[in-house]
């Protein structure tokens, strides 16, 4: 924690391969959409969005031109239906787009789109981003890998993705962190020991406070807090290991801490393997989904040759296993160490019974 890690300034946008395109459609995440990233870019004008305490969020509100707001309102409502629903047209006239904000912070410069149902005034939020591969399979791998369902769809260039409620990391833990009880820190401390171990495994990158969200859960008498990734743009991209590790990030800091004051080594390393566990668990239930996604990946291009070599050298330096010499890119990479944390998993249920 002595200094702070570095992340390629700008990493690529990798296009969608037509392998992974076909996967894609396999398992219903292609669809044909009725606008797209590009057609948001055209606005007329916008201003800023502040939040309650009149702080710039760095998203910006954007505006069209009265003809163009009307059909671009209309197409949204149908991504949402997509998105939410069956597809269908009946609950178009119950929803209303009530704003398009566009974000100028980071690689993906999404629009996040509010959908309001007039009838009860609910409402949700979806994004719209450039579709680049890198995020696709870090969608993917969050599916099957992680507690946690996620929806998105894509066509062509456009990625749509659903919101993900919770609260930001970078907000929880200044404003939040320091009114919780001594067991729900024991708790969060546990939980972000799990979502450390999660984003190694699966070589999720750049989980720093503000590209994960807590969700709080109460339960009977408590509350139950869970850490889960907001953002996948760094998926299997950066050379260095230590940028999959978000411990390492001088933004986790307080988590950090946390796990030192509440955590002992030995609970550390318990909660290190049932993570593992339940990892490889699910990587047998994703059995033949997974190996597809690690075919197109191993055939993709999502990182450059630098990457990889620091990479696969941390990682045989990590586990001593000589296949990460030999991959070749990072599809075969994220292959091994999946390979690496399955074959440990079922070695120790094989000795329990021999």
């Amino acid at each position: 924690m002595s200094e702070d890690l570095k992340i390629s300034k700008r990493k690529p946008t990798y296009p969608i391969s037509k392998k992974l395109d076909t996967y894609l459609s396999k398992y219903r995440r292609n669809i044909d959409l009725p606008i797209f990233y590009s057609d948001l870019l055209r606005f007329q004008g916008s201003v800023v969005v502040y939040d309650k305490d009149d702080v710039d969020t760095l998203w910006v509100r954007v505006y069209y031109n009265g003809f163009e707001r009307e059909e671009i309102d209309i197409s949204l409502k149908q991504v949402y239906s997509n998105l939410i629903s069956d597809g269908g047209t009946s609950i178009l006239k119950y929803l209303s787009v009530d704003a398009i904000d566009f974000c100028t912070f980071g690689n993906s410069k999404p629009f996040r789109i509010k959908v309001r149902n007039i009838l009860n005034d609910n409402f949700t939020y979806f994004y719209v981003k450039t579709a680049d591969a890198s995020r696709v399979y870090g969608l993917e791998l969050e599916q099957m890998l992680s507690p946690y369902q996620i929806n998105f769809l894509v066509c062509k260039d456009t990625l749509i993705e659903e919101h993900i409620a919770g609260i930001p990391g970078d907000e929880f833990i200044k404003n939040m962190l320091p009114d919780c009880s001594s067991s729900e820190k024991a708790q969060i401390a546990k939980e972000f020991v799990k979502f450390n171990e999660r984003c190694l495994i699966r070589l999720l990158g750049d989980m720093r406070s503000y590209n994960y969200v807590i969700v709080p859960t109460h339960d009977f008498d408590h509350v139950v807090f869970k850490i889960r990734a907001i953002d996948f743009d760094q998926q299997s991209y950066e050379g260095n290991l230590k940028i999959y590790r978000p411990q390492f990030f001088k933004e986790n800091f307080k988590m950090v801490e946390l796990v030192r004051e509440k955590i002992q080594h030995e609970s550390i390393d318990q909660y290190k393997i049932e993570e593992r566990s339940i990892v490889a668990k699910r990587m047998i239930s994703y059995r033949s989904r997974l190996k597809a996604l690690l075919n197109c990946m191993e055939a993709d291009e999502i990182s450059i040759p630098k990457h990889i070599e620091i990479l696969k050298e941390d990682i045989y330096n990590y586990t001593m296993d000589l296949n990460f010499r030999k991959s070749k890119n990072m599809g075969e990479v994220l292959k091994y160490a999946l390979d690496f944390v399955k074959r440990n998993y079922e070695d120790v249920n094989l000795n329990r019974f021999s």
